[in-house]
């Protein structure tokens, strides 16, 4: 069965078991939405869109804020066979233009536009029949739209049948050139939930408060899917707060909990933290960047559970995970997941290499994209001949069979004729006291080719000088990897899910060396 039928079956079987918890505000009781009135909702929204000339393989592009429409209007665009398109609501026009027009969406739903903004996509974007707006916080305007619509109106329309066809869009992060939009299949989403249904041995009765945003793999597919996919309840949370999050992890309890590091260090320094333990939880996660050491350490210190990190990327879902049961090695992303081939293979030829050696990061199983939307050249760039996905980022696997990211290909540095790894040199720079996060970046140098730069975030009320961290670490690092110049920021530039935006930094900071 495909994520959909599985979803469909748990929603016919167990009509009054709670799927989401909506609180959205925090002084009022949860907004509860059963199995059954999920299912009931989905196949309203998909009697709108038919109406709205909805068919199989067209776009619909949704930029809405974290709430129940989304997740209404997402499974219900892929219940229809047409393709799901979440968009960040922080995007600018200029960004909503080129996806719209570079997926040619059908129909656009948004609260996030301005009328002058909406008239400009109209003219802009053709291919957009109709854009659907409302105002944030008009909770009763996607009622309104379904109004007319009943269950029996959609009830006859059957499930995807065909695994190979999409019924994702998820656009890569492009930090170079323009994103690409990577086209998930029920097959890749079905693959990758049941591998992490195995691997994390989720539950009917987990609970997983969910604190990510929904436009993204990681908390669409990976939380959101993964709890559905496994009939359990999932507490949707707008806004991440800490005290808020701690407090709702102790008192309903939850039993699942996936965040960002960013995430996990705002819980650790959370005035009153110390007062909340998480023993009772089977399973937090973190990802989407690299989990700091220090943070691993004082997270199981300050509220008695390890965090598990693992890894993925939008055209594979999740690859990597430690383990559930088992050693959960801190700077490793541990071991493939089941289902899921990996290897190191040299960047140019792509040979295997032997353990221990770095190397690009492939990938190949049921889980992995069919591909880049119309980029043909691209797609075919992305894949070996054989088949393996190159995921563009640098690794190792150790003898035992666990995996350490070293970092992206593009942000390798090449000082001197050596290669250094940023995650080697911020793993020091975060451990001198007055640091609070960093970001190494290459910067072009006459004499080295390129020369080390560190951007450092210190700790709030701290003060540091630049030759003091860089003493500190070329008391710890071999001469050619330690930091040639040391600059400071606050805070260091992000991405939705917290990941340094380093094509920002070396825009800002790379300058011609003397």
């Amino acid at each position: 069965m495909m994520f959909l039928d599985t979803l469909h079956a748990f929603c016919l079987a167990q009509p009054e078991r709670i799927a989401i918890e909506l609180i959205d505000d925090p002084a009022k009781p949860p907004q509860i939405v059963h199995y059954g009135e999920l299912e009931a909702t989905v196949l309203r929204t998909m009697a709108m869109l038919r109406q709205k000339g909805v068919q199989p393989g067209d776009r619909v592009a949704i930029q809405l804020t974290k709430g129940l429409p989304f997740i209404y209007l997402h499974l219900a665009t892929m219940r229809l066979g047409a393709i799901s398109l979440p968009l960040n609501p922080a995007y600018t026009l200029h960004e909503l233009l080129y996806f719209l027009q570079d997926a040619e969406a059908k129909l656009f739903f948004t609260d996030a536009l301005s009328p002058n903004a909406i008239q400009e996509l109209a003219a802009q974007a053709p291919s957009v029949q109709e854009i659907i707006v409302w105002e944030k916080g008009m909770g009763n305007a996607f009622e309104r739209l379904i109004m007319p619509h009943r269950e029996v109106d959609a009830a006859a329309i059957p499930l995807p049948s065909d695994p190979d066809a999409t019924c994702l869009m998820i656009y890569t992060s492009g930090t170079t050139g323009w994103p690409k939009g990577a086209e998930l299949t029920h097959r890749n989403l079905t693959a990758n939930l049941n591998s992490l249904h195995e691997a994390w041995e989720w539950q009917n009765d987990d609970v997983l408060l969910h604190v990510l945003p929904l436009f993204h793999v990681h908390g669409l597919i990976v939380a959101l899917h993964g709890a559905l996919n496994a009939g359990a309840t999932t507490m949707l949370l707008p806004r991440f707060e800490p005290l808020q999050t701690l407090e709702l992890l102790v008192r309903r309890p939850c039993t699942v909990f996936m965040g960002v590091p960013t995430i996990h260090r705002r819980l650790v320094e959370a005035p009153g933290a110390e007062r909340y333990t998480l023993q009772h939880m089977r399973l937090v996660t973190s990802g989407s960047d690299r989990l700091p050491d220090d943070l691993f350490y004082r997270f199981e210190k300050q509220f008695g559970v390890q965090l598990l990190e693992r890894y993925g990327m939008s055209e594979a879902g999740m690859i990597l995970s430690n383990p559930l049961h088992g050693e959960r090695r801190v700077g490793s992303v541990g071991l493939p997941l089941p289902g899921v081939e990996v290897r190191i293979a040299d960047p140019e030829t792509s040979a295997p290499l032997s353990d221990g050696q770095v190397g690009e990061v492939q990938v190949r199983g049921e889980n992995v994209c069919k591909g880049y939307w119309r980029q043909p050249e691209k797609t075919a760039a992305a894949f070996t001949p054989d088949g393996w996905l190159r995921t563009g980022d640098l690794g190792l696997r150790e003898p035992d069979g666990y995996f350490t990211l070293k970092g992206r290909a593009k942000d390798l540095i090449i000082s001197g004729g050596y290669n250094v790894y940023p995650s080697e040199v911020e793993r020091v720079l975060n451990e001198h006291p007055a640091v609070e996060a960093s970001a190494v970046i290459g910067c072009p140098d006459a004499e080295w080719g390129e020369r080390v730069i560190a951007i450092v975030e210190l700790r709030s009320g701290v003060r540091a000088e630049p030759e003091e961290i860089m003493q500190f670490c070329r008391e710890r690092l071999a001469p050619y990897k330690a930091p040639r110049q040391v600059l400071f920021t606050a805070p260091l530039p992000r991405n939705a899910l917290g990941k340094v935006q380093k094509s920002t930094l070396r825009n800002a900071c790379c300058q011609p060396s003397d």
